[in-house]
C-alpha cells in the first residue's frame, strides 16, 4: 500500500558565509523525478524509476544513520563532483562556488 501522506528529504545548500545568519538564502537541490517544484510536470518513465529519487523516498521513512548514503551524497554535492549533479535534475550552484 501507498501511504496517504508523503514525508521527503530535502537537500538544500546556502552561498552564506554563515549558514545560522536568518537572512542566509538556502538552495534546494533538484532530483529528476522526486516530488519537488509544484509547477513542474510530474515525471513518468514507467515501469521504470530513477534509482536515487526512489532512495530518497524510503530514507524519508528513516534516520540519516539507518541511510549513511544520504552523507556521501551530501559530501559529493558540496565538491560539486559531476557524476553526482548528472543524477539531479538542477544544480542550483552551477557556475558559482560550491555551497
Amino acid at each position: 500500500s501507498v501511504t496517504k501522506e508523503r514525508t521527503e528529504v530535502i537537500l538544500q545548500g546556502t552561498s552564506s558565509l554563515d549558514p545560522k545568519d536568518p537572512t542566509a538564502v538556502w538552495e534546494e537541490f533538484e532530483f529528476k523525478c522526486k516530488p519537488g517544484d509544484l509547477r513542474r510536470r510530474p515525471c513518468l518513465i514507467s515501469p521504470y524509476h530513477y534509482r536515487l529519487d526512489w532512495l530518497m523516498w524510503f530514507a524519508a521513512f528513516q534516520t540519516y544513520e539507518q541511510n549513511e548514503w544520504i552523507i556521501h551524497l551530501a559530501g559529493k554535492l558540496l565538491a560539486q563532483e559531476e557524476e553526482t549533479l548528472s543524477l539531479l535534475a538542477t544544480n542550483p550552484f552551477a557556475g558559482r562556488d560550491p555551497p
